[in-house]
């Protein structure tokens, strides 16, 4: 670890011990955590190399860095006499800011990773077009600051923060801005962007902290970034904010942006998915940081409502394309919307809720989305995204933001760099400690290190996972040291594909899973879905694990009409999918025999390396590698034929 990345660990943890609560299950940082092979490995590789210099080309390309140019361009000229002068912005929403914070997010991360003075020296460009154009007081909003007499945008009004409530963003600007600020001090050692956020936090406290304002975010995620600058300052008064903004929430306002009722009071998944997702993501933040269980019992309820009516088999949520949003229960349309954007929020909250916790059951949901509707969203090579992730496709509707198929970029881009981000610190949901115990949480070939009662545990993973289902992990403390390690079972291998009756497996196969401890078979008990090993552990210990990994026939709940005597398959974690690149059969017409029985078999050349289902004349490839050859037509589902 260079000394600026361990200078900014240094003030994070300090700055956590501050906290008088926090989350009993405490995660390993992605930054203890190497992927050395594999799938994931493979994909992180290409987000690397490939999606994230593509991103950062595309946000110089589209003029979103032009529009900081243009409001500092716009103040300085101001300052120098000419009063009236003004910019119209180059690009289409008031909040494409932040496409340019989470790609400065997703670049940081890599660099925690992997040092890159090349890709350093061009964040520090960025930072410093961006600190230029931030107004005296702290405001950084570049609509509105290159175009100050009027407003520049529909959904902006007159004053600040006036429409926020609506549709300004200027609040989801700072979130992301607050999140691109701790990633990049924590990677770089640099407070270049972390004082540019710290100074429009000053102003969010002068505007909202004190009791003179009081809005309810139209688009969360300030929630979020604020629990962030606070757990990097130890200053209180951005935890309290961002119960401000939670709190100021409901009753009585649209259902669209979660503001129908108080956040304590709400009991579903509704409106905007994005947005919700995110919600009560920071509902959880605050309630492990204050220790209010309102926030926690209100999540609960929520998550289950997901879980049991509004969740799709790929993990995907947010099943209506008017409004982006959760539908009605068991409302799950096979063309339903799926933004990618709406899984990457919902990982960050089954991640929360089991930090939470401690029951797998989260990390089977995140498991399922990481494998299924989060990864689908970029194509093999990395420059080729998906807006929505619909489980059927006719092979030309313009559902993809407006395009048919995978693209390059979008008018509205926050999907991209979402992804990326995301990709880049997944080993951050790998392993996790509570008192004496600590968690396995996803299979992956890797290595990294823990802390667990007081002891440094070196763990190093041996797995061709997602496509087999072996799994080593070698444990080894640096003494002997006696603790609990809880390694996950997934949903999956117990015979059920989610935690609740949404969907089930309708074959006679019933998954068997075993493991072995130093070489002897262990039939330990299975607590909240992990396999609980307590015993002293020492260098050469491994634990050996080994999923069966059979098709397996999915059917879906009879109350969700779209997958009414229709089925779908999937084998251990990934969903599958019937696609045909030349266009020739209709979606409708993919039937399955009900004596059917796909067989897997390994391609190593087809898009990095996947394992197809073959059965008859009909091939299955994995669902997020769908659209990967041109366009298709696709589905997940299909029909039982005679």
């Amino acid at each position: 670890m260079n000394i600026r990345l361990a200078r900014g660990f240094a003030l994070l943890f300090s700055a956590a011990s501050l906290t008088a609560a926090d989350y009993p299950v405490q995660p390993v940082p992605f930054t203890a955590v190497r992927l050395t092979g594999g799938f994931w490995h493979e994909r992180q590789e290409v987000n690397r190399t490939v999606t994230v210099p593509f991103a950062l080309r595309q946000c110089e390309e589209s003029k979103r860095l032009t529009n900081f140019d243009l409001a500092a361009e716009t103040m300085r000229r101001r300052a120098a006499g000419e009063a009236h002068f003004q910019n119209t912005p180059p690009t289409i929403y008031p909040f494409d800011d932040t496409d340019a914070y989470k790609a400065i997010e997703g670049a940081s991360y890599v660099l925690s990773m992997t040092p890159d003075a090349a890709l350093e020296k061009h964040l520090d460009g960025w930072i410093a077009r961006i600190a230029a154009a931030q107004e005296p007081d702290g405001y950084l909003y570049t609509f509105r600051t290159m175009h100050p007499d009027s407003p520049a945008h529909k959904w902006i009004g007159q004053q600040r923060w006036e429409k926020d409530p609506d549709l300004s963003h200027e609040l989801y600007c700072c979130g992301h801005l607050y999140e691109a600020g701790v990633a990049h001090f924590q990677a770089t050692g640099k407070r270049t962007l972390l004082d540019v956020c710290l100074k429009n936090a000053e102003l969010l406290w002068r505007t909202f902290g004190d009791g003179k304002l009081r809005i309810a975010p139209g688009h969360e995620i300030v929630e979020m970034g604020l629990v962030k600058l606070y757990r990097v300052t130890g200053d209180a008064r951005f935890l309290k904010l961002a119960q401000i903004f939670l709190d100021a929430r409901g009753p009585g306002g649209p259902t669209y942006n979660q503001q129908h009722k108080l956040v304590v009071d709400q009991t579903e998944a509704v409106g905007h998915a994005v947005r919700a997702n995110y919600l009560y993501s920071g509902m959880a933040d605050v309630a492990a940081l204050t220790g209010d269980k309102r926030y926690e019992n209100a999540i609960e309820k929520i998550w289950d409502n997901v879980a049991t009516k509004k969740l799709y088999l790929t993990g995907g949520v947010g099943a209506l394309s008017r409004g982006e949003a959760y539908g009605a229960d068991y409302e799950l349309p096979a063309d339903g919307y799926n933004e990618t954007c709406a899984a990457v929020a919902l990982m960050m909250w089954n991640h929360r809720m089991f930090l939470l916790s401690g029951d797998a059951k989260y990390m089977d949901v995140f498991e399922r989305t990481a494998y299924n509707g989060f990864i689908s969203g970029v194509s093999v090579s990395g420059d080729r995204f998906f807006y929505t992730n619909p489980l059927v496709y006719d092979g030309q509707k313009k559902n993809n933001s407006g395009f048919a198929g995978r693209v390059p970029w979008f008018g509205c881009a926050c999907c991209p760099p979402n992804l990326m981000r995301t990709l880049a610190s997944l080993t951050g949901y790998f392993y996790a400690v509570r008192d004496d115990s600590l968690y396995v949480n996803f299979y992956a070939q890797s290595e990294g290190t823990a802390t667990v009662a007081g002891t440094k545990v070196k763990l190093t993973q041996a797995t061709d996972y997602p496509w087999q289902g072996a799994v080593r992990v070698a444990v080894a403390p640096e003494k002997p040291a006696r603790f609990t390690l809880r390694v996950r079972i997934p949903g999956w291998a117990q015979n059920q594909p989610v935690p609740s009756d949404l969907y089930s497996y309708a074959d006679k196969a019933i998954a068997k899973w075993s493991a072995r401890v130093g070489g002897e078979e262990f039939n330990g008990p299975v607590e909240h879905g992990y396999l609980a090993i307590t015993r002293e552990w020492k260098a050469g210990d491994a634990v050996e694990l080994n999923f069966a990994m059979p098709v397996r026939t999915v059917r879906g709940n009879e109350k969700i009409a779209a997958t009414r005597d229709r089925v779908a398959f999937e084998r251990g974690p990934v969903v599958y999918c019937v696609e045909d690149p030349k266009r020739i059969t209709r979606p409708d017409e993919f039937a399955v025999s009900a004596a059917a029985r796909p067989e897997p078999v390994a391609e190593p050349q087809l898009f990095g390396g996947v394992t197809e289902l073959k059965f008859g004349d009909t091939t299955m490839i994995p669902y997020f590698s769908w659209d990967n050859r041109g366009l298709s037509t696709m589905a997940v589902w299909l029909k039982r034929a005679p």
